[in-house]
């Protein structure tokens, strides 16, 4: 029975502190880039956040959580690499001197192969993804969520104690809007600021004749906006040379800046800067 008393010594000792709230206490700002469906840009607007936020100098890293259709490395030009495992854990993959990116496609050999997991598996994979990477001290941390409202929105909302900040993604199309209504209500439902609404896909310049065409409509964004309070944040064009640059893996270099939808896209960087200055 004697065995069983602890000392005083071990008495005042404090409890050892999670492991995943320690890792999430070193990162100053955890941003969630989330949309309502698939298909309206919203990596391209995680990468593109990451990439521009690490170029004006701040520590930034970037999990792309998209369990069944990770597009984040593809972006980077980082498909074919493997993390290694070091003394504080699972060491993300360095795309610039400021910026690091994991991802399960960085985990699985055969690239064809679907990832076929249920909720559970899901939750434990993104609970590792921030508990086990060694993201260290960070600026920022980008979370490139899937679309809609289910299991990996979720799951990040309540490991990580607190998100502070969420950028929804979305086209001018109503079928988006439908959509983005419901990932603002998601966002609060679980206390997370919305720093903005990003409208990409809202125009392409004719190569003719240069004037501007609606394709997917216009107005509905603001109302959206306007409803929830929350500001439209950017309004991006539809510019095949940044999907040019996705597919090649370029978009962390900085020469990509001279085209007009990078110049658009600064404001929006300006505004997750800026949130809650």
């Amino acid at each position: 029975m004697a065995q069983n008393i602890q000392s005083p010594e071990a008495l005042l000792e404090k409890p050892e502190e999670p492991k995943l709230i320690k890792q999430m206490r070193a990162i100053k700002n955890k941003i969630m880039v989330m949309s309502g469906k698939g298909g309206v840009g919203k990596s391209t607007v995680a990468a593109n956040l990451a990439a521009r936020l690490a170029d004006r100098g701040y520590k930034v890293g970037l999990l792309d959580a998209d369990i069944h259709g990770p597009s984040i490395p593809k972006m980077f030009g980082i498909e074919d690499e493997k993390p290694n495992v070091g003394e504080e854990g699972i060491i993300p993959i360095p795309v610039t001197e400021n910026l690091t990116v994991m991802s399960i496609a960085l985990l699985i050999e055969d690239k064809d192969s679907p990832v076929i997991w249920r909720g559970p598996a899901k939750m434990a994979a993104i609970k590792q993804f921030l508990e086990e990477v060694a993201w260290g001290k960070l600026d920022y941390l980008f979370i490139d969520l899937p679309p809609g409202t289910g299991d990996e929105p979720l799951s990040i909302a309540q490991l990580i104690e607190k998100l502070d900040g969420a950028v929804v993604v979305t086209t001018p199309q109503d079928v988006a809007l439908l959509s983005v209504r419901k990932s603002l209500t998601f966002a609060s439902m679980l206390n997370v600021p919305v720093i903005g609404i990003v409208e990409n896909m809202g125009a392409m310049k004719c190569p003719h004749c240069d004037e501007k065409i609606d394709i997917y409509g216009m107005g509905g964004v603001e109302k959206a906006a306007a409803d929830f309070n929350v500001d439209v944040i950017g309004e991006l064009p539809i510019d095949p040379a940044v999907a040019e640059i996705e597919d090649h893996g370029r978009v962390h270099l900085e020469g990509n800046n001279d085209l007009e939808w990078f110049k658009e896209f600064n404001k929006i960087v300006d505004s997750v800067e800026n949130f809650k200055k």
